[in-house]
């Protein structure tokens, strides 16, 4: 950790990264959504002999050969983690850990009486209430009211 965020500036960080962190798990899901469906395709080449389930195509993709629509949404799939590959950077810039994109969880590095901490987060809570130890992790987080 080489640079340290104060509450009042990890909290003035808070709406650009919640807008970051809501990005990033919206294409999380898209993603997982492409994998299931060229899964879906696939199915009878992966398991010789298996029918694919009945679900529906897209609507857009129904005329596609398998092949042909899976390439598209292989492609698809890579640019959503291009995207999510810049949205990460743009965090790790700001110095700010990444923990978990389901959850929005992050860690701000920080300074208590002079020895490293992280100030933790993620979405859903209003602002930055919590810290822990850099040797814990979110198991161990504690208030700020309880900082010793």
């Amino acid at each position: 950790m080489s640079e340290y965020y104060d509450i009042d500036r990890a909290n003035a960080r808070l709406p650009e990264l919640r807008q970051a962190l809501e990005g990033l798990r919206a294409m999380r899901l898209e993603v997982i959504a492409l994998r299931d469906r060229i899964i879906e395709l696939n199915a009878t080449q992966l398991v010789p002999g298996a029918t694919p389930p009945a679900a529906p195509a897209p609507a857009a993709a129904q005329d596609d050969p398998p092949d042909d629509e899976t390439q598209r949404l292989r492609l698809r799939m890579q640019g959503i983690v291009d995207q999510m590959q810049g949205a990460v950077s743009r965090i790790d810039g700001w110095g700010i850990q990444l923990r978990d994109i389901s959850d929005g969880l992050v860690d701000f590095p920080a300074l208590a009486s002079g020895r490293p901490i992280w100030l933790c987060w993620r979405l859903g809570e209003s602002d930055i209430s919590w810290w822990h130890e850099v040797s814990e992790g979110f198991e161990g987080r504690q208030r700020f009211e309880d900082m010793v």
